[in-house]
């Protein structure tokens, strides 16, 4: 499954907003080419909340284990809180394998997994991942909303 194909299936979901950055925008340039998934029924990016998947197409300053600024690279990022991340993550692969889960590198003790180009082994459950994700972002919304 192709980056573009995760991004269509997530704006499919329910009050999803997916902000993708492109060149010229006013998001900063780094940011070009990714996609940030949040919960935002009324399409107006949360000011004040992080979001709850990501797919990254290249390596951050501060991020570069992926390798993916090596050409059809992307690692699709997903919040899942610590207990579910022990459950979905059972080895340690190695930072530039495909098609398996692992922590993220900067985040996952914080319950972050990601997966880089998901593939016949992960496709179902990342859109699983991402939807159960969303549907967690959506109760987070109720909550602060009452």
């Amino acid at each position: 499954m192709n980056a573009h194909e995760i991004i269509e299936t997530v704006r499919g979901f329910e009050g999803a907003l997916v902000v993708a950055p492109e060149a010229g925008s006013p998001f900063p340039e780094l940011s070009w080419g990714d996609a940030y998934f949040y919960h935002a029924p009324d399409g107006r990016m949360p000011e004040r909340t992080q979001p709850y998947g990501t797919i990254i197409t290249k390596d951050y300053p501060d991020d570069a284990s992926s390798e993916l600024d090596a050409p059809n690279r992307f690692r699709v990022n997903i919040h899942v809180g610590r207990e579910r991340a022990d459950a979905v993550v059972t080895s340690d692969p190695d930072p530039v394998q495909t098609d398996v889960f692992r922590r993220h590198p900067l985040y996952g003790s914080a319950g972050w997994v990601c997966v880089i180009n998901p593939s016949e082994q992960t496709t179902d459950a990342v859109l699983a991942l991402l939807r159960e994700a969303h549907e967690a972002a959506r109760d987070r919304s109720a909550r602060r909303a009452r």
